[in-house]
């Protein structure tokens, strides 16, 4: 069989390219389903607590589930992953569309549908960042990663005024369908490009076993490693505390301000996080991509406190605009980290097992934020509050200046473990900690055949 250089080249860099377009029209898709649920749910019950619920279901399967799902990412053909993957998530949105249809929708319904798509999109990222480094050359990890964030922002911007839209005009059922044809769009990209396999490397060939083995032995890889584990450590810890600042930001605008306030100050900052997502995709990332991680997670600490210093509307624009500018930044570094540092045929279980580690914070986030708010910030600074004579004078005292206090706090915490996270020699080195399992020259692979479902790699 023909064999074909492994895509380090303009070939595997087009190819990347049609992917990624399929992905930002299907991750508009997505974003536009959630939208529109969400508001159905809650217009529906009333409930909070069934809203958020929701998000549970969504977020629960890459928990739970994240570590068999990278394994299987390994074994299998990793665009056979990628249209499984969309495959399943576009078929549990088309059955919400077609109950929704029928006029016989129902809450357990649509919970139950994306779980399903929760479990399908399990798969899709750690697929799609492992394929990343089958196609693009490892000097531009940096940039494809900025790309990435593009999508992530392009969801956060479009989705809500799209779905929008099409509520008003075509109902639930409207934004649904839609859905579904973003998915089946992104599946013809991915039929019309090929991913060859990575070479087998002596940590994948140890590493191979019974599927929970696999799983398992994706953790020990990271374990094994000081400086993976550290970052991985330092990320969860820095994204905790960032999803608690989105759990705060609603209630601290809503305390002073609109509706209509709180939209335009979150447009700003998708549009923010936009902005720093393109800057990547063309600057990249400099050689030191730790220095990177480290000052742009600093950055958004600072703008973090400034949003929490005092309820005034262009302060908090302003710092929740800048924030997001620098999150693509972080998020882009970290991710050509492990790039390079992660074996090719290892990336599916690692990634994973770092998504379901880092998915675990927002729940942390949720479960601590609340009680946190009402039983401790609140009342420190509420009138004649044992704070509202010292720090109220500095930053109110008030509705929605607890939140501002839990900011300030989150925002403190991670300059100062940005800073002093540099000391860390495991941190600091983890670039030169071990030889890069990325080559810098381009190796040869085998094609592969094209395939009607996944099968598994041979033992």
């Amino acid at each position: 069989m023909a064999s074909v250089v492994e895509p380090k080249t303009r070939k595997g860099i087009l190819a990347f390219g049609i992917v990624w377009i399929g992905q930002v029209i299907s991750f508009i898709g997505s974003g536009m389903s959630s939208f529109a649920l969400g508001v159905w749910i809650y217009q529906k019950t009333g409930s909070v607590t069934q809203f958020a619920l929701a998000s549970l279901f969504i977020v629960l399967p890459k928990v739970v589930l994240g570590p068999l799902a990278g394994a299987l990412v390994d074994r299998w053909d990793r665009r056979h992953v990628m249209i499984l993957s969309d495959a399943g998530g576009g078929l549990s949105i088309l059955a919400i569309g077609l109950l929704s249809l029928a006029g016989r929708l129902e809450i357990w319904q649509i919970y139950l549908a994306i779980f399903a798509s929760g479990i399908f999109d399990t798969l899709r990222w750690p697929a799609m960042t492992a394929a990343t480094t089958q196609l693009v050359p490892k000097e531009h990890y940096g940039r494809a990663s900025g790309m990435l964030q593009i999508v992530s922002a392009g969801t956060m911007l479009v989705s809500p005024l799209v779905a929008g839209t099409l509520m008003s005009s075509l109902g639930l059922r409207g934004v649904l369908l839609s859905d579904f044809a973003t998915y089946l769009f992104s599946i013809l990209t991915l039929v019309l490009i090929r991913i060859p396999r990575p070479e087998t490397t002596a940590d994948g060939q140890a590493g191979r076993g019974s599927l929970l083995h696999e799983a398992v032995y994706g953790w020990n890889y990271i374990t094994a490693r000081s400086g993976l584990l550290a970052l991985l450590v330092f990320i969860a810890l820095a994204n905790f505390l960032l999803e608690m600042s989105v759990v705060l930001f609603t209630p601290m605008i809503l305390s002073f301000a609109s509706t209509t306030a709180l939209g335009l100050t979150m447009m700003l900052g998708g549009i923010g996080y936009l902005v720093g997502s393109v800057v990547v995709s063309i600057w990249g990332c400099p050689k030191r991509r730790i220095l990177t991680v480290m000052a742009s997670m600093l950055m958004m600490g600072v703008f973090m406190t400034m949003i929490g210093l005092r309820a005034y509307l262009p302060l908090i624009m302003v710092s929740a605009c800048l924030c997001m500018f620098f999150f693509p930044f972080t998020s882009s570094a970290n991710q050509a980290i492990w790039q390079n540092r992660v074996a090719p045929d290892m990336q599916g279980r690692v990634f994973a097992i770092r998504q379901a580690f880092i998915q675990a914070t927002p729940l942390l986030a949720y479960l601590l934020t609340g009680p946190l708010m009402d039983k401790v910030f609140e009342p420190l600074l509420k009138a004649g509050g044992p704070l509202a004579g010292s720090v109220g004078q500095i930053i109110g005292v008030g509705a929605g200046r607890g939140a501002g206090l839990l900011f300030i706090c989150a925002g403190l915490i991670i300059v100062i473990v940005s800073a002093t996270g540099y000391m860390s020699p495991s941190l600091r080195q983890v670039e030169e900690e071990r030889p890069e399992a990325v080559p810098s020259r381009p190796v040869r692979a085998k094609a592969n055949k094209p395939a009607l479902i996944p099968s598994p790699a041979s033992d």
